[in-house]
């Protein structure tokens, strides 16, 4: 019998900087400080983008007819998707399969979109984070709200902490002490070669020294793959990166310091069943490059933003709705994200999860900012705003900001 072949198919890359490789050889055993000779990716991500015609394109539109009305056609296109294949609302869908009503439970995360600003600029980015994007950051005022609604709420576990790259945010390490010192949990969602930008030297050591648990973006162990989804150069500063953090502990076994990493299809396809992909990331990256990490978890592409984009370019659009329909699980809209998490965006505004605060849509009723809130036990009861993305957390084995849901 033929093995089973997990390596992650990717898509060329869309909207982004162009798909041009480098080969090189990999330094399989360079020492963490030989990587500090990477620098900054961020000159070379502008390059790209301003070679890039699609992403030209794609700025243009924007100035021109501006977020919320590209956003409004974005979703006509997954609801013309919808209907031609007969399927109503997102929640008629899913009261017809029996599923749970969407309401908000007692909050256990709150994740903070401290800015948009990153040093990459992915094809599959939801957010859309570039290195352009230096105005969307959240200031002291709001990061010192967020603390505050902290406090009051003994019942979140966990800080999420994201972006754009959350580290190049001015706020970042502000609200991972003020949460350390509370007891919280903090997740950093990290790309890796944030490592290797300027002020970042002493990154792996801070993260360490206050146990902050890191979730790190890696959509392949193959060099290519990586490159076509994430930029020129992404990989081999992405292993440099991971045997940075192994170094002071994280992913290392007994020390306490949690490295995940997170899969995303590089296509119009979901992922792999999680066990299985993390067996096959584990005994690559361990065997070929020396590098530990404690969990994979496996996210589903949300047909929004970047990667509505190259699904409209490709074509694709009703046929990724398809699958997400077609292989809806109601079983895993029991465990979805929204349920008991708070998304913040860098303004402070209130949402149900990350992608409805890409879309622009804020939870019901009267209290949509941080500033609102005295504890995250104020929107307890709140049903939360759903629409047609939503079929892309409830396909196969569901998807969250944690991995699969079932």
């Amino acid at each position: 019998m033929r093995a089973l072949d997990l390596t992650p198919r990717v898509a060329k890359r869309s909207h982004v900087p162009n798909a041009r490789l480098r080969h090189r050889t990999i330094r399989s055993h360079a020492e963490p400080s030989e990587a500090r000779a990477f620098g900054s990716l961020v000159a070379e991500t502008l390059e790209e983008m301003a070679t890039d015609v699609e992403f030209q394109t794609a700025q243009q539109r924007l100035s021109e007819l501006g977020q919320r009305a590209l956003t409004k056609e974005e979703r006509a296109r997954r609801r013309r998707a919808l209907d031609g294949l007969g399927v109503p609302s997102f929640e008629a869908f899913l009261e017809e399969r029996g599923g749970k009503v969407l309401e908000r439970e007692p909050t256990t995360i709150l994740q903070v979109n401290i800015g948009l600003y990153c040093n990459q600029a992915c094809s599959h980015c939801h957010v859309e984070s570039s290195p352009l994007r230096t105005s969307e950051v959240m200031d002291e005022r709001t990061a010192e709200q967020v603390i505050r609604v902290l406090k009051n709420s003994p019942g979140v576990r966990t800080l999420d902490l994201t972006g754009g790259a959350p580290e190049l945010h001015k706020q970042f390490r502000y609200l991972v002490t003020e949460a350390r010192a509370l007891g919280v949990e903090v997740i950093d969602r990290c790309n890796l070669t944030v490592l290797y930008e300027e002020g970042q030297e002493d990154l792996p050591q801070f993260l360490a020294e206050n146990k902050v648990k890191v979730v790190a973006s890696l959509p392949c162990y193959s060099e290519a793959n990586t490159d076509a989804q994430r930029g020129r150069g992404v990989f081999e500063r992405s292993i440099a990166a991971l045997k940075d953090l192994n170094a002071v502990g994280y992913g290392v076994e007994g020390t306490g310091l949690e490295l995940d990493l997170m899969y995303n299809p590089g296509g119009a396809f979901l992922p792999p069943a999680q066990a299985k992909l993390e067996e096959a990331y584990r005994s690559e990256l361990r065997g070929t490059w020396g590098v530990e990490f404690s969990r994979l978890f496996t996210l589903t592409n949300m047909p929004i933003k970047r990667f509505a984009d190259y699904l409209h370019k490709e074509d694709k659009t009703s046929e990724y709705m398809s699958l997400l329909v077609n292989n809806f699980n109601v079983a895993a809209s029991v465990g979805v994200m929204c349920r008991d998490l708070i998304s913040v965006s860098w303004d402070g505004r209130l949402f149900d999860c990350d992608f409805n605060q890409q879309l622009d849509m804020p939870v019901r009723g009267a209290k949509t900012t941080i500033f609102d809130l005295n504890s995250c036990d104020d929107l307890v009861g709140a049903h939360i705003v759903a629409d047609n993305h939503c079929f892309g957390c409830t396909a196969g084995s569901g998807s969250s900001c944690s991995g699969a849901t079932i």
